[in-house]
């Protein structure tokens, strides 16, 4: 079903409110504590069981290495990380979820998902379907606002290539 042209400012206008609504719906029901969405970010780029240092963060978070600096105090004073010495190396550091933060946000996840199952429940079956398709191609407009193009990235159907 097409709805006519892509809005890039439609889009734009609608994704902020969306992940805002979400956030404070999915705090509220599970009773979590208000993270900045810098330090959610922070937590995100640390998946259970990795570690990084403080400028590979900078590089994934696409941040300068002052913010995150000040990113990782905050976390660290939250409970949110942990840092220690790299090994090898003790001038270095390396940085970890704490367990605290991985337990909210796995949390946070489970609430989410839940809430959007919910919301989706009362959207139309063509509606449903239609989000059910515009779900990759959000995580591929993320990819190529994040990372760049990729030619012929998989999501592309065969043959095709990105035009710009």
């Amino acid at each position: 079903m097409s709805t006519g042209a892509f809005e890039p400012a439609r889009l734009a206008a609608v994704i902020s409110p969306l992940r805002r609504a979400l956030l404070s719906a999915t705090r509220s029901a599970a009773d979590l504590p208000d993270i900045p969405d810098a330090q959610i970010d922070l937590i995100r780029a640390l998946p259970r069981g990795t570690s990084a240092s403080p400028g590979e963060l900078a590089e994934r978070l696409r941040l300068d290495r002052s913010t995150v600096s000040n990113l990782l105090a905050a976390a660290e004073r939250g409970g949110l990380v942990l840092r220690t010495p790299a090994d090898g190396d003790r001038r270095r550091v390396v940085v970890t979820a704490s367990d605290r933060a991985l337990t909210l946000f796995e949390t946070f996840d489970r609430a989410s998902a839940a809430l959007l199952r919910e919301a989706a429940a009362g959207l139309t079956e063509t509606e449903a379907a239609t989000l059910a398709e515009a779900t990759p191609v959000l995580e591929r407009l993320l990819a190529v606002l994040t990372d760049g193009p990729q030619p012929n990235h998989p999501a592309l159907p065969a043959g095709e290539t990105e035009s710009r």
